[in-house]
């Protein structure tokens, strides 16, 4: 049999690795995976190369910054090697939580898209969960709430009996729903203390948020689930004592998963100390132990998934903490980077597997959020591939990058492994110097349907 593409290299499945391996293509789709050599009428040979399964980012920004948007953002996915990404709904000036935005959203995607995106959702502070079924009909495909208020209108904290209505209604639904997980009145308390004691250096911010207002507002968030039966997600964790809790009420029969951020296992407060607003972040960075033990948690199988939680500021906005932390606004660029760091971390110096890391970065997500069709190298799956270079040594510099680097905490640190290309639905997108295709051929992913 022939077929319209082969694509040849060192092949990660599951739950084994074909060294020199071949996959058949047909309109997009994997049609055959084998050890030996498949026919086809376009090869593309990736020998030397590792064809993982398309990273799949489920934390990205795109509009909180709204001069970054869906054009720029996924060509910075692209040539990460990220193929799809769920975008937030917290976008400037308005988030997504009714159908009239979303639709508009939708247009953009369609429209400026390089890459494969789903959309979340949010509610408003009081009286949203009647919209929740509406932007489901829609293809949102998750929800995102907070317990921590950034803007009242834009990324608010939703009061307690909102969250047990809203994951009452989800639970419903079968859709899950995230959280951003920080108590509000710690936070906030403890940082109009130091602003008014003129504490202000670089560390204040991981000393105004200190690990137990992510681990006070995770155990409510999941107890709130066990009740109510609902399928919670916790963003970015930076704590490996939240991650006890969360296997705790595994164990225990809730249905919770966990999601960490590159950062929190590439950094740590010494940073935050030493560079101030690049590595600032919500939660913050926390100590070289912590991030030992998040590694742990890692190789464990204690964390779901890895995600960039990726957002670009201006960086005159950032520059503006440089003398009062306070000033600088969370956050840093990630879906450029994630893939390359995280695949030198935990293949060169942490010795985890291929397979580990196709689960860690694409097919964990998947599962999680219901992706049809994506996440695995499978027949009958999404011709979605990203391939890696695992020889290739390259330095922390402006020049390997798109993304600003002023806005990250890692000029200078050097890396192994990095990019070849991008392969969404069989086609090359980026070939690891240029973007292949233009806006608009990415989709847009709807959410499964209501159960």
């Amino acid at each position: 049999m022939s077929y319209e593409k082969v694509f040849n290299g060192t092949v990660v499945l599951e739950n084994k690795v074909i060294d020199n391996g071949y996959i058949g293509v047909n309109d997009g789709k994997i049609a055959e995976i084998s050890s030996e050599k498949l026919n086809g009428k376009q090869h593309i040979d990736l020998s030397g190369k590792v064809i993982f399964p398309g990273a799949i980012d489920v934390h990205v920004h795109s509009f909180s910054n709204p001069e970054e948007g869906f054009e720029t953002t996924s060509k910075l996915s692209a040539r990460g090697g990220v193929t799809t990404f769920l975008d937030m709904p917290y976008d400037l000036p308005n988030p997504i939580n009714n159908t009239e935005i979303l639709k508009e959203k939708i247009k953009d995607l369609k429209k400026n898209s390089y890459v494969d995106i789903g959309l979340w959702g949010t509610i408003s502070k009081r009286n949203g969960t009647e919209k929740i079924k509406d932007l489901i009909d829609e293809g949102v495909m998750s929800f995102k709430l907070s317990t921590f208020e950034t803007d009242a209108y834009r990324f608010p904290r939703i009061p307690n009996d909102e969250i047990i209505k809203a994951m009452k209604v989800l639970t419903d639904t079968g859709i899950l729903v995230a959280f951003h997980s920080e108590d509000d009145e710690i936070v906030k308390g403890l940082s109009k203390q130091f602003e008014e004691e003129n504490k202000t250096h670089n560390l204040a911010h991981a000393e105004t948020r200190p690990p137990y207002t992510e681990t006070a507002a995770v155990l409510m968030l999941m107890e709130f689930a066990k009740w109510t039966g609902a399928k919670l997600h916790i963003v970015h964790v930076s704590h490996p004592r939240t991650l006890e809790l969360i296997k705790l009420f595994k164990e225990m029969g809730t249905d919770v998963s966990a999601e960490t951020c590159y950062t929190y296992l590439l950094l740590d407060e010494d940073d935050l100390k030493e560079q101030g607003p690049p590595a600032k972040m919500n939660p913050p960075l926390r100590s070289e132990e912590d991030v030992a033990k998040m590694w742990e948690h890692l190789k464990a199988g204690n964390i779901d998934l890895i995600s960039s939680d990726h957002i670009v500021w201006d960086i005159k906005d950032k520059e503006k903490g440089y003398n009062n932390i306070f000033k600088s606004p969370s956050g840093l660029p990630g879906v450029e980077i994630i893939v390359r760091v995280m695949y030198d971390a935990m293949i060169n110096q942490h010795n985890m597997s291929y397979n580990e890391f196709a689960k860690l970065m694409s097919t964990n997500a998947a599962e999680r959020f219901s992706i049809t069709g994506k996440g695995k190298i499978k027949n009958g799956y999404d011709a979605d591939f990203t391939v890696i270079d695992p020889n290739e040594e390259w330095e922390f510099q402006q020049e390997n990058f798109e993304t600003n680097i002023d806005l990250l905490p890692f000029k200078g640190r050097k890396f192994k492994g990095n990019v070849a290309a991008a392969i969404i639905r069989g086609e090359t997108v980026f070939d690891g110097k240029e973007l292949k295709v233009k806006p608009g051929y990415g989709n847009f992913i709807e959410g499964s349907e209501m159960k």
